[in-house]
């Protein structure tokens, strides 16, 4: 998940300088576990800025807030709110802003959250990151322990020198990730593993913008241009969208709510 932070609020009032009125969104996914983009973050926000005296013309939790066509089709249920309002206030990650600068391109769009770091949920609001989404994944040979990520260096063969009683040089709080990566090969009976040396990362696979389609079996056949993987003989990609069995992706497309959470989807609006 998204880990996010909430914004110091004098910054977001410095965003909304020149707002009256605004329309607040977000996302019933990461944002919602945070606690930055759920009904009481939003109606906690609405507060305040009604205190600086900002009119809030509404609120929609989105389901899925990175989902392009089922936010759009969720807020068509808003579209008067929507209209209203100065400016669109996003609470949820910056892929989810992005999704409603998308949506409304003459529309001024800002957010109220600092996207942190993809992470674990380990205790109730209690975050570690685990995955640096570098492309170029080694956990099938560290048992599942990625030290891209847990290794503050984010060497790919260690431990280095700096380890001592298990610790990490750099944050003696943190156990040192190849540590953990032995302890976890021997007990899965795999040891001899830990001594093949990784070759270097692949960075090709991390560059930025990056953008795939995924076919049928959910698998990516990299950054090829379609046309370029067709001369090579490859089956043109495609989603599974016409006939697929209705997921949670289908329905957030057609704009139905999440079961159980009055937030979300829809004509539904997070404040009392």
């Amino acid at each position: 998940m998204i880990i996010t932070s909430q914004k110091e609020f004098k910054d977001i009032i410095k965003a909304l300088a020149k707002a009256r009125k605004v329309f607040l969104v977000g996302c019933s996914e990461c944002a919602a576990l945070c606690g930055t983009g759920d009904a009481k973050a939003l109606e906690a926000m609405k507060e305040r800025l009604e205190g600086q005296g900002i009119v809030v013309t509404g609120g929609m939790i989105a389901k899925t807030g990175c989902q392009v066509l089922g936010t759009k089709t969720e807020l068509k249920g808003h579209k008067d709110a929507v209209d209203d309002a100065d400016v669109i206030l996003s609470m949820s990650c910056g892929a989810g802003a992005q999704t409603i600068e998308e949506l409304f391109p003459q529309k001024e769009v800002y957010t109220a959250n600092d996207s942190l770091f993809l992470g674990n949920m380990s205790r109730f609001r209690q975050f570690d990151e685990r995955c640096s989404m570098c492309g170029d994944c080694v956990l099938n040979e560290t048992g599942g322990i990625c030290p891209v990520t847990r290794c503050p260096k984010g060497i790919l063969n260690g431990p280095c020198g700096g380890v001592r009683d298990g610790k990490c040089e750099v944050d003696p709080n943190l156990d040192c990730c190849f540590v953990l990566i032995y302890e976890r090969l021997k007990k899965i009976d795999q040891i001899e593993s830990f001594k093949n040396i990784k070759e270097p990362r692949d960075f090709q696979h991390s560059r930025k913008p990056s953008k795939l389609k995924v076919d049928t079996r959910g698998q990516a056949r990299g950054y090829q241009p379609s046309e370029q993987r067709e001369q090579e003989g490859e089956a043109p990609l495609a989603l599974p969208i016409e006939g697929m069995t209705k997921t949670a992706s289908k329905a957030s497309v057609e704009g139905e709510a999440p079961s159980g959470f009055a937030g979300g989807g829809g004509d539904a609006s997070p404040f009392k």
